[in-house]
This record gives C-alpha cells, structure tokens and sequence, in this order.
C-alpha cells in the first residue's frame, strides 16, 4: 500500500511512501511563510537552514544564512558560539534576547537547550550549542502561529534528561522465533532486512528526523538478545553500524550498540570471558578502540546478562558490578557508557514452590551492588519488577541504589497492551512512573532519580507505511520523547501536540471535532486496556509466547513465574512481610507500610501484593468479584464507543489512515470481547459468584 505523504523525499526522487507522522509540510506552515535568518556553522546547523529552506520554499517565506546586509527577520534562529551577527536589525534582536538568558542561572542553556523570546517583532531562538539549535527549530514548529505572538514570554528550554533513548529490538538475521523484529508489531526493521543492512537512508534519516522533533538523541540499533549475527556488529559488520550513523548524525541521533557478554569467545576466540581475565579485558578494549575509529561518536554498549538464556559473569562466579565494570572501562576513554539491565530473574523455577518471586529478583541481584558500578555504568531498570505488564508498581530497585547511576526502562512496543493492534495511549502510564515518589510526596520523584542515567524505552518502530502500525500508536513514541526531554509535562497536552501536529483534517470539517474525537479514544485508553484484560495488578494473563489476546492460566504453571494463584476462595499473591514473599519489604517508607496493608493498599494494584477472597471489599466499595465483572464489561462498551467515534471521522483523514484505524478497531473489540468471555467465566466457575446485573458469563 502506499501511503501519500506529505513529507520530504529524497532530492529528486518521488513521493516517499510512508507517513510523515508529527512532522507534515502543513505543521511547517507558520515558520515556512515568514523571513527567516539562520545564523551559525556546523553539521547540525546545517540540517536547521536545510529544514527551514525547504519549508520557505514549499510555504513562501525567505531564509538567509548569516547574511551582513540588513534584512526584515520575522525569526532569527541563532547559536551563540557564532558570534555577532553582521545583519543589524538581527542582532539587535539576539542581543534583546539575551538578558533573558544570562539572567537566570549560569547563563549557560547547555549542549541542548535553547531561549524562546519575542523581541520587538522578532521571535528569536537562541543555542550556545548547534543541537540546541535544531530542538530549538522544532519548538517553533510545535507552537505553529503562536511562536510569533508579541506576547509571548522569554523561556529557557533544557531537556531534564541527557539520555533519551530508544532500544531497537530488531534482528540482523531473521530469527526463527522471533523474526526480523522482536515484538515487533509494525513490519520489518528500518535498519535491517534479511541479513544485511537494508540501504534506505532516506526512510533512516527520516526517521532520525521524527525521533528529533519529539526530543529523543540516541537509538540503540539492534536486539539485546544478541545472536550470532547481530554479535559481528562490533567486529567485522562494525561499517554497516556506521553507515546508519552517519544517516542518522545530522539529526544528532547517536547509535548504541547491543553487544554479547559472550563476545571474546564468540568473536575473539578466546577460551573465557571472565571478566577479571586480563585477556578479556584487552580483548575488550581493543575491540572499542575500533568502534570509536570507525564512529567517533558512538555512545556506548547495551548488555542483557545471565538473563532469559543470555551469557553473563555469574558463569564465572563474578557479578554483574564485575561484568558492568568490565566494559566500562573498555568505554571511558572514549566517553562511552555501558547499559547493563536489572532484567535478571530465575526463568526455570519451580511454579510448586510458592516462595519464589520474580518480582523479587532485580532487587535481590542489584540493590547489594550499590556503589561498585563505575561511574560510566548504567543500571537499567524495568519500570516494574516483573515484565512491562499493564499495571505494575514501580520497581523498588530505582529507590535502593542511590549510588548508581540508574535509567528507568519503559516499553513503547505494546507486547503486553496490544500489540499495535489495540488503541492503548501509554503517555499517562508513563507520567505516573515518573512521578511517583519512593519515599513519599516530599521526596524525590522517579524522574529526580534519573537524572543521570535516563529514560529509555523498547521502540515501536518499523518498516510499516504508518512507522508503528496502528497510526495512532505513533502517539506512544511521540509521547516517550517528550516525557524524555521533561517527565513533568502533561500527557494530555503531549497528546494534544501530537494530534494536532499529525492529523490535520484532510477536509473543511472541524478541526475541533476531530481533536475531541481522538481526545475521546486516546485520553483513557490505557486504563480501556486494563478494564478488559487482567485486574487490579494481577498481571500475565495473556498466551505464552506471543503474549495477544487472553489466557488466564497461560502461565500459572510454567517456569516464567506464577501470578495469581487463583483458587476457590480468592485470587492475588501475597508478597508481604507477614505471611508471603516479603517483596513489599524491598520498598521504603511509606511504601512498604502501604502494600504491606491490606487496608491501605491502592485497589489497583491489591492483587499485585495481596492474596485476597472474592467477596474482599475495595475502597470503591465494590467487591473483588464484582469489579471483575463490572470492569470487564464496561471495557467491552468503551472500546465500541471508541470505534463509533473513529467511524464517525470517515472522510477527515487520508483515505488509507482511517481505514487502518478502523480495521485495528475492528479487532480490538473482538479481542477485548473475548478476555471479557474467558476472565469472567474463569472467575465465576472459580468463585462460583453470580454477577450482582444478571449479565451473561458462560
């Protein structure tokens, strides 16, 4: 299918054939009519008077570089390393601008930030450095017309996070379980087809140019289950690596590489990779002096270790401070830094055995590690303990390592929440992680505990006409980047960015209509998902393996873990100190004292921490059964009205986008029917409770 974008092509070539997503040559409209001077040198300057030409073009404005004659400016974009500007009248702008700057502060806006400010008719972007610049540029393409209001105060803009990443699970090789792209749900990878680098830089860079405008500066370009293939990467395929760099660098994208613990055997011959090895050690470090000759702005190794099957050091008797430190000192000459993940659980254990908890593991493995990791390691964290569930706790691993440079690990490919076939809008999942507070309302927050390590999120991307597959899961990445560069943001406003960024109305219908519209589908949408699939924190109860679409005892009795011990008299685990696992034990005050009380424990997450009976009370006053029932229903109904509304906005979009919607709506509730179907049959025959409305329950 090919989809008519309005986007850029390559020059001289035709149409591209995907969807230009947030960054359409209409949201360029307000920049593009107007007079515009560019002032400053390098790559990524480069890129901005790229991007602005191209929208003066297509729009009829002007745009100058540095010019020394006098021009009428209606925007100055300008790099404060550059120097004055010869033109007067924009300079007389930046230097109008610039006690907005040096008067809060240092004075500085750092390697990425920028100063917004309206000047005597003369909206001005100022950057001390050039990628400042750039984020600077998509800021006014953001705010559109009201980047030119003369009311418009001076702000400073800084990302709150230097890291923001996005991990491609994507194979070099076709993998025969999990193919080209694990959990991938949007096609093939951008990056690789079938063994080899696919050569489409154009669908590359303008990917690196979506993931800019949204804030996010690094991607991470294969799976962090390294097979053998995907392990050359560092060696001899370290050019294919590099080739995506270099199409990615005008859009200040850096490339991490995932890379096999197992390395030195498997690449270097070696007969161990012991981490205390002096072999191994060299073996390392000559292998990273070659990446950073070939990408001189690498930024660094992700590893997935004695995990799920993956080698790691507890082969050898050392631990994961050993195995992290290990690398790291291969990467700190060169700036680098290693990812090391805190996905570390026994995935063999016996489901008999009820004292075993994988929610525990990460904590058990990491928190005694605390202050052995180098300086340039970063423990990454799963934003729960257990695996990317709908409604998990935050992980108590991001409160008990303050001396660790910790970045929390979110999941924008939907494997547990739909898998890009269900709508399931996980900005404001991600807002409450960032926000939540481990030691209290007056205590730092998940987003102050990251601040130097990051956020970093599994990528929904693929080769798909629409990027992500269902065209509204477009707002799950868009919303990763902006939470990225400032967790504090609203949700609903990142989502209203995006709306109105992406889907402009294709007729002279109301544009208003068709925001409230996708307001009404998205804004909920995640706690949609949640009514229909499993409650109240109970988790997994999805088909193994693939993990679509319901199967209550799919893995209550498999080496994977156990999670929810339902019975005749009740359902949830108990994982407190008194009588379970003891997990509510790894959190600090008040959290501990909260999940360990049957009474305080938040009704969304009481089957997470609490094994409970049917006929339990919730704080909502219902019963568990009851809210089971009533929950499960009224998914089924939210889901059809969404797909009423969509049906309703037939003729205000493309054709090929509406259509796409409506088909994934189609499955959605089909799907969401039959969870409904098979948990409340499960828990009647369970409970043997009747639903209080008389409803159907087979």
């Amino acid at each position: 299918m090919s989809v008519p974008v309005a986007g850029r092509a390559a020059p001289g070539a035709g149409a591209s054939t995907w969807h230009a997503a947030w960054l359409p040559p209409a949201a360029f409209r307000a920049l593009g009519a107007r007079n515009v001077l560019v002032h400053g040198d390098g790559p990524l300057v480069d890129t901005v008077l790229d991007e602005v030409t191209q929208a003066c073009a297509r729009h009829g404005g002007r745009v100058w570089h540095s010019p020394p004659w006098d021009v009428d400016a209606d925007l100055v974009l300008a790099s404060r390393a550059a120097g004055p500007i010869a033109n007067a009248a924009a300079e007389a702008a930046r230097l109008g601008a610039t006690p907005a700057v040096d008067g809060t502060g240092d004075g500085s806006l750092g390697d990425e930030g920028f100063l917004l400010a309206r000047v005597d008719g003369v909206t001005v972007v100022l950057a001390d450095a050039p990628a400042g610049l750039l984020y600077g540029l998509f800021h006014v393409v953001r705010l559109g017309a009201a980047a030119f209001d003369d009311d418009r105060p001076a702000r400073r803009h800084q990302p709150a996070l230097a890291r923001r990443i996005l991990d491609h699970w994507d194979n070099v090789a076709v993998h025969p379980v999990s193919g080209q792209v694990e959990r991938g749900y949007s096609g093939g990878s951008v990056f690789w087809r079938d063994g080899a680098a696919r050569g489409e830089p154009d669908r590359i860079r303008d990917y690196g140019r979506l993931l800019a405008a949204c804030g996010v500066n690094a991607v991470t370009v294969n799976n962090v289950n390294v097979h053998d293939t995907e392990a050359r990467l560092l060696t001899d395929r370290l050019d294919e690596v590099a080739g995506i760099a270099d199409v990615l660098r005008p859009y200040g994208i850096r490339v991490h590489l995932s890379v096999t613990f197992a390395a030195p055997v498997v690449l270097g011959g070696l007969p161990t990779a012991d981490p205390l090895d002096d072999r191994v050690r060299a073996w390392w470090a000559e292998a990273t002096r070659r990446v950073y000759r070939r990408i001189p702005d690498f930024g660094g190794y992700l590893v997935k270790a004695d995990s799920e099957g993956r080698p790691g050091p507890f082969a050898y008797g050392r631990d994961h401070a050993d195995g992290a430190n290990l690398l790291a000192g291969a990467l700190a000459p060169h700036d680098g830094v290693v990812r090391w993940r805190a996905f570390v659980y026994d995935h063999r254990q016996d489901w008999r055995d009820r004292s075993t908890d994988r929610a525990r593991a990460a904590h058990d493995h990491f928190a005694p590690l605390d202050g052995r990791f180098r300086d340039n390691v970063i423990v990454q964290v799963k934003f729960g303990p257990v695996d990317f569930q709908p409604r998990e706790p935050v992980s108590p691993v991001l409160a008990a390592m303050p001396a660790t440079r910790l970045a929390v690990e979110l999941q924008v490919t939907q494997e547990y929440t739909g898998q890009q076939r269900h709508v399931c809008h996980l900005g404001p999942a991600w807002s409450e992680v960032l926000r939540f507070a481990p030691w209290g309302a007056a205590g730092d927050s998940i987003a102050d505990v990251i601040t130097r390590g990051g956020l970093v999120a599994v990528s929904n991307v693929g080769d798909d006409p629409f990027w992500t597959g269902h065209p509204l899961a477009q707002a799950n990445l868009y919303a990763f980047g902006r939470l990225a560069w400032d967790p504090r943001l609203d949700p609903g406003a990142i989502l209203d960015e995006w709306i109105g960024l992406t889907w402009l109305p294709v007729t002279m219908g109301d544009p208003e209509l068709v925001r409230r519209t996708l307001h009404a589908i998205m804004d909920d949408s995640w706690r949609t998902y949640e009514r229909y699939t499993a409650p109240l924190g109970v988790g997994f109860m999805v088909r193994p393996g693939h993990h679509y679409g319901p199967d209550v005892d799919g893995y209550e009795y498999t080496p994977w873990g156990t999670y929810h011990f339902a019975d005749r008299d009740g359902v949830g685990v108990d994982r407190t100190r008194a009588t379970g696992t003891g997990f509510t034990g790894q959190y600090p005050q008040p959290w501990s004292e909260v999940y360990e009380s049957l009474r305080r424990c938040p009704d969304d997450l009481l089957l997470f921490f609490h094994h409970v009976p049917y006929g339990h009370v919730l704080h909502s006053g219902r019963t568990v059964i009851q809210h089971i029932y009533d929950t499960h229903f009224a998914g089924v109904e939210e889901v059809a009205a969404m797909r009423e509304r969509w049906r309703l906005l037939a003729g205000a979009f493309e054709p090929a986008a509406h259509q796409r919607v409506a088909e994934r709506l189609d499955e959605q509730l089909r799907c969401a029917v039959e969870w409904r179907d098979q948990v409340n049959t499960y828990f009647f025959r369970k409970s043997g409770v009747p639903d209080a409305h008389g409803r159907r329950i087979h």
